[in-house]
């Protein structure tokens, strides 16, 4: 499914680019080789030379477009003897403050800060002069930007990927030292009851059981320095029980829709970003990411267990769901009852005897704690169990170089599958066709754009949140709920390219499928939580 999700994603970004500088072509909305008539000021100096000061005003470029423009443009041209009705080259300076069709033929032409133009001189009159502007001429705009970004991600790729390196090598390394030690022996006995059950093809025993809790537990804390190489090194143990390489197992399946739902305690970047936009609660989307991606994770596992079910035979998925659905009778009551105890403001936090502000704090300070704490636990249980810790270190610390540049094609593939879509506008058609469904279910259009880009692209996801908080508030419905949709989900298409690159899965089988459904599930569980306690 992956490939023809790939390929739909570079079809559409070309037909959108195609589309948009059709459109702009037809409508002349650049209005190549339109000439501006304006009035030009003689700078007169104490010095030799005289200097045309060349302003296109606000209104006269609105005019021009057909369309409001806010910032003025001005140029300077040198006045020679020759100058006069011949056209000479002139450059406008762009404004910080410049908006809409102004920055756009700036950024068509490459250079952003300034736009390229031709005036002719038609007569000059003591201080005055009468003159003629032709702008720069933009044309297949779209297919320019969607060229420039398939280029630009294939080098971002590879920095992701190279910058994956030291990382890797040191929770590589500290990995071989508690695998030497017994100590992820001793996690996987005791979470035995629940990884059976997730993952009945794995020994309890073995090594990939120990790193799947370790990616898993890192992830809910926050830790994404340390979840990557704790999940990259349990693709590699999954990888070893594969007895057809090159296809995704089950458990391979089952361990990235965990991944991939983002279950997260601590959503520390939404946070920072609602904080340095001056919220008045930044830490209160704890609660509603908690609670979306829990929904994400219930949905994702139960997804990826019944297609697994269905890719043995029918008749297997069948009676898997139904035995979901006896148990599903006895258990969301339950949770929908405690869900409106708390919602209702019956029971709080608080009622309970428990401070907010302090639990924030215990929260904050074991976050911190959390990755020095592990390094020094493995180290010493090394040492205490005799373990050569240096030299166990190197050993697993040197995979760290082969697993990053393992990963790169992969990575390439993807992010460039994903730029092209972004810049050509896609996106922006995207949004159009789905909003009729979105709006039956709550969620404001301009939220829209973020719940399309997260499964995507953590950059532009930031991106995106980041201009929504900033033009509609943080502590706004809009905002709280971009902010819960980024705390409560997760990268798939990236997350899926990285791990499954690692150990050169070709053949994904459902583990996408049950990915985006635990995406849409997070969203949806999103909109309903941020209408419920803010709407």
């Amino acid at each position: 499914m992956l490939n023809y999700i790939w390929a739909v994603l570079i079809f559409l970004g070309f037909i959108s680019a195609v589309f948009y500088d059709s459109v702009d072509t037809a409508t002349s909305k650049y209005r190549n080789g339109t000439p501006i008539q304006c009035v030009v000021s003689l700078d007169s100096n104490q010095s030799t030379e005289q200097k045309l000061e060349v302003l296109l005003d606000s209104t006269t470029l609105s005019k021009h477009f057909g369309t409001k423009i806010s910032s003025n443009l001005k140029g300077e041209i040198l006045l020679t003897p020759e100058i006069l009705k011949k056209e000479s080259s002139i450059l406008f300076s762009i404004p910080d403050d410049a908006d809409g069709i102004v920055k756009e033929i700036a950024k068509a032409s490459g250079k952003e800060k300034d736009i390229t133009a031709t005036v002719l001189i038609n007569k000059i009159d003591g201080e005055k002069v009468s003159a003629i502007v032709t702008l720069e001429s933009v044309s297949l705009k779209k297919i320019k930007e969607l060229t420039n970004a398939a280029i630009s991600y294939a080098g971002t790729a590879v920095e992701i990927a190279l910058g994956l390196v030291g990382i890797m090598a040191m929770w590589l390394g500290i990995m071989k030292i508690a695998e030497a030690a017994g100590v992820i022996n001793y996690i996987a006995v005791a979470l035995k009851p629940v990884t059976k059950r997730l993952f009945p093809d794995v020994p309890h025993d073995h090594p990939a059981i120990g790193s799947i809790i370790m990616n898993v537990s890192a992830n809910f804390l926050g830790l994404s320095n340390a979840a990557t190489p704790f999940g990259l090194k349990a693709m590699e143990e999954l990888d070893k029980l594969n007895p057809e390489k090159g296809t995704a197992t089950n458990a391979m399946c089952t361990f990235l829709a965990i991944n991939t739902a983002g279950m997260t305690l601590i959503p520390a970047t939404a946070i920072a970003i609602r904080a340095a936009a001056g919220s008045t609660q930044p830490a209160v989307i704890i609660g509603t990411s908690l609670f979306a991606s829990a929904c994400a994770t219930t949905a994702g596992l139960i997804a990826v267990k019944t297609l697994e079910k269905f890719s043995l035979n029918r008749e297997e998925g069948l009676k898997f769901l139904k035995t979901v659905g006896k148990k599903a009778i006895f258990v969301v009551p339950v949770l929908a009852l405690i869900i409106y105890l708390f919602v209702s403001g019956t029971v709080n936090i608080s009622s309970l005897g428990i401070d907010t502000g302090s639990l924030k704090s215990v929260i904050d300070i074991f976050s911190a704690l959390a990755i020095p704490l592990i390094i020094f636990t493995f180290v010493l249980m090394g040492l205490i169990k005799k373990v050569k810790v240096y030299e166990t270190f190197i050993e697993g610390a040197k995979d760290g170089f082969n697993v990053a540049l393992k990963i790169i094609p992969y990575l390439v593939a993807m992010l460039v599958a994903i730029g092209i879509f972004r810049a050509s506008g896609g996106m922006d058609i995207l949004v159009w066709s789905l909003s009729p469904i979105t709006n039956l279910v709550g969620m404001p259009a301009e939220a829209l754009p973020m719940a399309l880009m997260r499964p995507l692209s953590g950059s532009g996801s930031i991106a995106i949140m980041t201009e929504i908080i900033k033009t509609h508030g943080p502590d706004s419905l809009l905002g709280l709920m971009v902010s819960t949709f980024f705390g409560s989900t997760e990268t798939t298409f990236y997350v899926l390219a990285v791990y499954f690159g690692s150990v050169s899965i070709k053949r994904t089988r459902h583990a996408l499928p049950a990915g985006l459904i635990a995406d849409v599930v997070g969203l949806l569980a999103a909109v309903f939580i941020v209408r419920l306690l803010f709407g």
